[in-house]
């Protein structure tokens, strides 16, 4: 049996309730988008979100909201992406955008190549660790959810900013705890941090926050 089955409602019911419009085309490769991974998902652990009500709410929500901080044509790397949150979901709102994809977990990248090319992206995916992409690489922007904290995130890019425009990384509440854990490690030194959105969660009286990271000296974007 299909995971959607857990909700109660709609794709269209869900997209309905959010503060901006999802065009009917963006829509339907939603919809396919989430059919393929809960498919995938009884295989191989790729996503909590195994409801439409969790896939807008969380998901959708912040790839828009992340969608909204690119410029026309950038070329963009997602972090860890996993199931192909933000990744494929910013490419589908944004065929507009240069999309790779970095998975260093081979059945997980697999997954996202099988992904893209069911739903006809032109988007790469790169079997490997964003540290070993960007040695070969450069991007305009760097994107990154869930996959570590502020401190952890700038130690796995020390010595690669020269690839990288900038940072943009989805955080909630705990994001104000973890600069200051980066602070106090000297990892913040030469870099600049910015919150560039902020929104609230859905179900929660807290909110997604968007970071911005470049470095000093360098002209913000």
């Amino acid at each position: 049996m299909n995971e959607a089955s857990e909700s109660d409602t709609s794709l269209a019911e869900e997209l309905a309730r959010l503060p901006f419009e999802i065009p009917p085309e963006t829509a339907e490769r939603f919809e396919r988008y989430c059919q393929l991974l809960w498919d995938w998902n009884q295989k191989i652990n790729l996503t909590r979100h195994t409801n439409y009500a969790l896939f807008v709410s969380r998901d959708v929500l912040d790839s828009w909201h992340l969608a909204r901080q690119l410029g026309q044509g950038e070329r963009v790397l997602d972090v860890g992406s996993g199931g192909g949150v933000p990744g494929i979901l910013i490419a589908i709102l944004r065929p507009d955008l240069k999309i790779s994809l970095s998975e260093s977990t081979g059945k997980k990248a697999k997954v996202l190549e099988a992904l893209v090319r069911h739903l006809a992206l032109d988007v790469s995916v790169d079997a490997s660790r964003a540290e070993a992409v960007l040695e070969e690489r450069s991007f305009d922007a760097v994107t990154a959810r869930a996959v570590g904290s502020i401190a952890r995130i700038c130690q796995w890019f020390q010595g690669h900013w020269p690839a990288i425009g900038r940072l943009l990384m989805i955080k909630g509440p705990q994001w104000v705890e973890e600069r200051g854990e980066a602070r106090h490690l000297g990892l913040l030194k030469s870099l600049e941090l910015r919150k560039v959105d902020s929104y609230p969660m859905p179900g929660t009286a807290s909110e997604s926050v968007i970071l911005k990271l470049w470095p000093k000296g360098q002209t913000e974007v």
